[in-house]
């Protein structure tokens, strides 16, 4: 039975790197499907974005959300991936009616910027911004990590419409390793197609690739497809709207309707829910319209 929607972790015993795999399959169809994907470029986008982001939050140690955010002026407006501890995702693609541009770069145009927020319950969130000056994802998040963590990180991504798979390799921050040891594995790495990565279990794609180092593999984590969005949340939102907004609304219409970008729930707020969101709003800091 082949590995779907699990991440690996996995360690160069001689080498003080780390690694990670990961494969998304049914998660990739039910994150995506409330989704208006254009073009399969577009669908290829989200749905690296949402292996990195699964990638990148399981380097960390927190109990909270890791979202990346891809912005900028071109013909893709936003680009959202979120993936929580527990290894549950979410994501959104925001774009013209028509994208030409056939990588990232293109895509997002003029002034493309990425930032990757931690949000942890035990602590302030922390944020990272980078341009984006590279061609794909893959290289935006390398130029983030030489700039941020100082730290040798390459990553490699790959979705279709069926699945959507990433590799992830890392130097150690305690180990200083030599970089002769670094540059092979990264050369190794780099030879990944999209049909290995696509198709291959862990187990094999990393003898194919590592046969010759002593590799230790860690047990699947699974991830799933999860919308944390509430009532409650959106309440929080609406809230924040005021008074006047508010009810210039209802004045046009019986109910507010209100439907969550990530997984298409649908709330309404007729007169008397918006006069109690009023009289006790819901403090909502850490939700905004486009991560409620």
């Amino acid at each position: 039975m082949k590995q779907q929607d699990c991440l690996r972790r996995f360690l160069f015993e001689e080498h003080g790197v780390r690694g990670e795999w990961v494969r998304l399959e049914k998660s990739w169809q039910q994150a995506k499907q409330h989704q208006i994907l254009v073009n399969p470029a577009v669908e290829s986008q989200l749905g690296q974005a949402l292996a990195a982001v699964v990638l990148l939050s399981a380097t960390i140690k927190f109990k909270g959300a890791m979202i990346m955010q891809v912005q900028g002026s071109g013909e893709l407006k936003a680009l959202v991936a979120q993936a929580t501890n527990e290894r549950r995702i979410r994501g959104l693609v925001r774009s013209e009616a028509i994208v030409s541009g056939g990588n990232l770069r293109q895509m997002i145009g003029e002034g493309g910027r990425m930032v990757l927020t931690v949000e942890s319950e035990t602590a302030e969130p922390y944020q990272g911004i980078v341009g984006v000056m590279e061609q794909d994802l893959a290289g935006v998040l390398k130029t983030y990590f030489s700039q941020s963590e100082q730290l040798d990180t390459r990553l490699w991504l790959f979705a279709n419409e069926t699945h959507a798979a990433g590799l992830f390799i890392q130097e150690l921050p305690a180990e200083k390793q030599d970089k002769n040891d670094w540059q092979r594995l990264e050369m190794l790495a780099d030879t990944v197609t999209a049909q290995e990565m696509l198709t291959l279990d862990c187990e094999e794609l990393l003898h194919r690739l590592f046969h010759q180092e002593k590799v230790r593999l860690y047990e699947a984590e699974e991830v799933e497809f999860s919308c944390n969005c509430s009532r409650q949340k959106i309440g929080g939102t609406l809230s924040a709207l005021g008074k006047s907004e508010l009810e210039g609304i209802l004045q046009e219409r019986d109910q507010i309707e209100v439907d969550c970008q990530f997984c298409g729930a649908q709330y309404h707020f007729d007169k008397i829910d918006v006069e109690n969101l009023l009289l006790n709003p819901v403090i909502n800091n850490n939700d905004s319209p486009t991560r409620h």
